[in-house]
């Protein structure tokens, strides 16, 4: 190799003199600024290439050591300068070990064959007898994850992302693996056709097989004590650790799979988190977090999901195979000891609670509570919408957010009010109407998919979806015209006009991106036509699309405006614009509202059982308020009450502008 030279019959005799051995000492090379200091007891064999060792590591409690080899077995290897390697039991055998790696105390790394190391292992998703595999690789974001294993009704589509990651592992595929610089592998057993990135940390592992743990500087990967890998590509800033088991995964950024999780066939994309349970054949998209002992995910498709102890879902009511999955949109939660049987889907932001046998489908009403009663399905429309805790969860994802690698592979929207969910609420209004007047308004309860309404829950989900669209409309108007001077009616309407020609018609959730449907059918078909020809293009569309929500949503909301309130804002009056803008903040207070009271009950009586547990009640009341602090001062509480004066002055200033425009235009 360019910049390497033969040993000296001096060095060679030096090294055998430090109990060193070769089978062949001409086919090791060195760098030129190589000495045989910091080589000890090491039989070498095959092609190897040494760097010069001169660096000094610390280890933890203060320990120093230099860099270089000994009590190893060396075979076929490329180690660049300033590795530190010792006490390898059997051998590091093909491999490219670059500078800064640390390995010591474990029982052999090697590459046998030509490996892909995961890239192009085929992921049984969702389906466990098959048929929406997804073909993992180093790059995999859960946008094309979700068109390989969703979009089977567009072959031609598959077969060219399919050819497109074919392309993309042939450039990874070796008969050499490697270990990135500054990556430390300590205390492991088996590593066979494994990749580690740069500065990732294997600590304590019992085998990882066919794989990659990509890492950087800025996000690096850590594989703790305990785990057994194969099949799989593990992201950058990822966690995978005590005794966790995994096969035919990946695991995407900031996700953490630890405390003995067990997952197969699965996919888990930005931020997901595994703990104790087990998953199957599962989709889970950005923020899927299961914590819990005896909670099984299989068969499904999930995002921002939080899953209670003991969560369970079966495909098993088969004749012909374990076919059936189901679907939690985004934001959906399950009690402890909930129950779905597939197939199922639930709407978004909705929380399941009991067991529930009769194939639930509760797209079309997103914000709901699906409850078991005597083996029935019963839902309340809407009343999530009202919810504390479902403001905390959009507010807490963004916070929580792990990766911290400058190149993000998941394009990810927080929002939790926004087309997709507002197109939710529109047609759910529209459904709940329909049963009334289909059923009659006296009838006591309503049959839906599966699911069974009661007249009270009806009207109040009809009330609350109102309420959360209109919200939904005055924010995007109030953030449309924001820091906007107009000062006449027609700079006003220019100002409100359309910023893009898309975006009107449905909206979709692409595993944490959210787009229009039409858009997503573009790139289906630059896809199909070749127009996008490898990954990094296919990856640049999703940003696009993702730093164009504001534009399409705003011609979204356009169009709304004009169909469910009659307002035109290309034609529209001040005057309509100052009713709909006291209608919005009167809703958003009410909401608010609503939401305050809910968080009330988390200070009530009831809820301080089991404090003050030695005395009288006025002692209870004093040790919940030294643990739990007192209900005005919660963060939570000052959230809402920030909030409210925040919409109501935002409402005012606009108020106050429109105001004034209007006076600008009087002759």
């Amino acid at each position: 190799m360019k910049g390497y030279r033969s040993l000296t019959q001096k060095e060679i005799k030096t090294l055998e003199q430090q109990s060193c051995t070769s089978t062949d000492w001409s086919r090791v090379s060195v760098a030129d600024s190589f000495t045989t200091k910091s080589i000890r007891n090491t039989a070498f064999s095959g092609d190897v290439c040494l760097g010069s060792f001169d660096k000094i590591f610390s280890f933890a409690g203060g320990v120093e050591k230099s860099a270089g080899i000994s009590n190893a077995c060396i075979h076929n290897c490329i180690i660049e300068s300033d590795a530190y390697i010792n006490q390898v039991k059997n051998h590091i055998a093909n491999y490219h070990i670059k500078s800064g790696v640390i390995i010591e105390n474990v029982d052999s790394i090697t590459c046998e064959g030509n490996s892909c190391f995961g890239n192009g292992i085929q992921v049984s998703a969702l389906n466990e007898a098959g048929g929406r595999e997804i073909s993992i690789y180093n790059e995999l974001s859960a946008h094309t994850g979700y068109i390989m294993a969703l979009y089977r009704h567009r072959p031609k589509v598959i077969g060219q992302l399919q050819k497109l990651i074919d392309q993309y592992k042939k450039d990874i595929c070796s008969d050499k693996g490697t270990i990135e610089k500054n990556a430390k592998l300590i205390n492991c057993r088996t590593i066979i056709n494994t990749n580690i990135g740069e500065s990732a940390v294997v600590e304590g592992i019992y085998r990882l097989q066919e794989g990659t743990i990509n890492s950087s500087p800025e996000a690096p990967s850590y594989f703790g004590p305990g785990i057994i890998a194969e099949d799989f590509v593990a992201a950058s800033g990822c966690t995978v650790s005590d005794g966790a088991l995994v096969s035919k995964c990946f695991i995407g950024q900031g996700c953490e799979l630890s405390k003995q999780y067990s997952a197969e066939n699965s996919v888990f994309f930005a931020n997901s988190q595994g703990f104790h349970g087990e998953a199957c054949s599962i989709f889970a998209g950005p923020y899927t977090v299961t914590h819990h002992k005896s909670t099984l995910l299989i068969a499904g498709y999930f995002s921002f999901m939080n899953a209670g102890s003991g969560s369970n879902q079966s495909n098993h009511m088969y004749k012909l195979g374990p076919i059936h999955q189901g679907v939690l949109e985004r934001g959906s939660k399950t009690t402890s000891d909930s129950y779905l049987l597939w197939p199922a889907r639930i709407g978004a932001f909705s929380l399941v609670m009991g067991r529930h046998y009769r194939n639930p489908d509760t797209s079309l009403l997103p914000f709901s509570y699906l409850i078991e009663n005597k083996d029935e399905s019963l839902l309340a429309p809407g009343v999530n919408l009202r919810s504390v805790g479902t403001i905390r969860d959009a507010r807490k994802w963004p916070k929580r957010d792990k990766r911290t690698d400058k190149k993000l592979l998941d394009f990810i929207n927080f929002n939790l009010l926004s087309p997709f969910t507002i197109q939710k609420m529109l047609g759910g209004k529209a459904v709940l109407k329909q049963l009334k007047a289909s059923s009659g308004a006296t009838s006591d309860y309503y049959m839906y998919n599966n699911v069974k309404i009661s007249n009270t829950s009806l009207e109040r989900g009809i009330k609350l979806y109102n309420v959360g669209i209109i919200k939904f409309l005055g924010n995007a108007l109030i953030k449309k015209l924001e820091g906007i001077t107009f000062v006449n009616s027609e700079e006003l309407k220019k100002s409100l006009s359309p910023t893009s020609p898309h975006g009107q018609d449905e909206w979709i959730d692409m595993a944490g991106l959210l787009v229009p449907n039409e858009r997503v059918m573009t790139l289906l078909d630059d896809l199909e036509n070749n127009t996008i020809s490898d990954l990094d293009q296919l990856n640049e569309r999703y940003r696009l699309l993702h730093d164009s929500y504001f534009d399409y949503a705003w011609n979204w909301c356009l169009k709304v405006f004009k169909d469910e309130f009659d307002l035109d804002l290309a034609q529209v009056e001040i005057d309509q614009l100052l009713s709909f803008i006291d209608d919005w903040k009167k809703n958003v207070i009410d909401l608010d509202n609503m939401v305050y009271a809910d968080a009330r009950k988390e200070f009530t009586l009831n809820t301080q059982t089991g404090f003050g547990i030695d005395g009288s009640e006025e002692t209870r009341s004093m040790d919940f308020e030294q643990v739990r602090g007192e209900f005005e001062s919660h963060p939570a509480v000052q959230d809402i009450h920030k909030h409210i004066r925040e919409k109501s002055r935002l409402a005012e200033e606009l108020k106050e502008r429109l105001i004034l425009c209007k006076k600008r235009d009087k002759p």
